[in-house]
């Protein structure tokens, strides 16, 4: 009776122990005596005791790299580049990929470096930045060749910094303000230049506008004066009252407008103003007067012949200078 309970007992166990389960985005590989056997993927499954064991635990899930390295660009730049790579075991090839790479991850950053090393040197430092989704793309066609022969599959390869020195950023960020200042330095000059254009244009029509606004100011006034002498000789005044009538009130509209400027300091008027008037009403009569006899005393010459002689008044012929 014990002896069975026993019994029932290590058979118990050995058909325990010969029961397993994968969780699911795992694969077991199995051995039987140390050589391979198969792929477990997820779910129960049975194996021999004492006879089969589970060789290694595989994680199908996407899984990610990252590869700093320090190279040379084109234009003799060192810089600093970051890759993540995402990879994963592809299921059907869980056994090659155990069984052929020791250290994959080792082994696929070999690889990316190789690969990143080939790439940077052929571009310059602006053609790296520029063209970083290009350099990411022949790193993944690069490196997912060559780990695709040991079951892997890389996913994605991200290029996530390229960093190049505190120097040569200092360098391309005085280059790139320099080049702005240029940019900002034309426009200024551009609307400064437009600026004075526009100015010019403003007082060319100011100017226009004050000479026809003289001018009409002064044909207004030429107007009124015509209007007043002829408003005093229909009351029966003769010319020269007139005149003086005329004169005077120019003379008070000019003292006036002295009084009133803004500009005049100090007015000195005649002691005898208005009878002051006068004086000046005379002297512009004698000025008029002289210039009229000179006038007429140069029309009563006659002009010279051919012969360079002038006739005198009794038709006698003076001899030529």
């Amino acid at each position: 009776m014990n002896l069975g309970i026993v019994i029932l007992v290590v058979v118990l166990v050995i058909f325990l122990l010969g029961i397993f389960v994968v969780p699911q985005q795992k694969a077991y590989v199995i051995e039987r005596f140390g050589k391979y056997q198969r792929v477990a993927l997820a779910g129960i499954h049975v194996k021999i005791p004492l006879v089969d064991r589970v060789a290694t635990k595989t994680n199908l899930r996407v899984n990610q790299l990252n590869v700093k390295l320090e190279t040379k660009t084109k234009d003799n730049v060192f810089v600093t580049v970051e890759v993540s790579a995402q990879f994963r075991v592809e299921a059907a090839n869980v056994a090659t990929a155990y069984y052929e790479l020791g250290d994959p991850e080792g082994q696929l950053r070999s690889y990316m470096e190789d690969a990143l090393r080939s790439a940077i040197p052929a571009l310059s430092l602006d053609d790296a930045f520029a063209r970083k989704d290009d350099i990411a793309s022949d790193v993944q066609k690069t490196v997912g060749q060559e780990m695709q022969r040991f079951g892997f599959s890389v996913i994605k390869t991200l290029v996530t910094a390229i960093d190049p020195s505190t120097q040569v950023k200092q360098a391309m960020d005085s280059i790139n303000a320099a080049q702005r200042e240029k940019e900002a330095t034309k426009e200024r000059a551009e609307a400064r230049r437009i600026e004075i254009e526009t100015q010019a244009r403003a007082d060319a029509e100011k100017t226009r506008m004050q000479g026809e606004g003289q001018a009409n100011y002064r044909r207004e006034i030429a107007n009124g004066i015509v209007d007043q002498i002829n408003s005093l000789r229909a009351v029966g005044m003769d010319i020269d009252a007139v005149n003086n009538v005329v004169l005077f009130n120019q003379y008070l509209d000019v003292m006036r407008s002295m009084a009133e400027s803004d500009n005049a300091k100090t007015l000195v008027l005649p002691a005898s103003t208005p009878g002051g008037y006068n004086d000046l009403f005379n002297q512009m009569t004698a000025a008029l007067m002289t210039a009229q006899s000179s006038q007429e005393s140069q029309e009563s010459m006659d002009p010279r012949d051919g012969r360079g002689e002038v006739r005198t008044e009794s038709g006698t012929e003076a001899p030529s200078l």
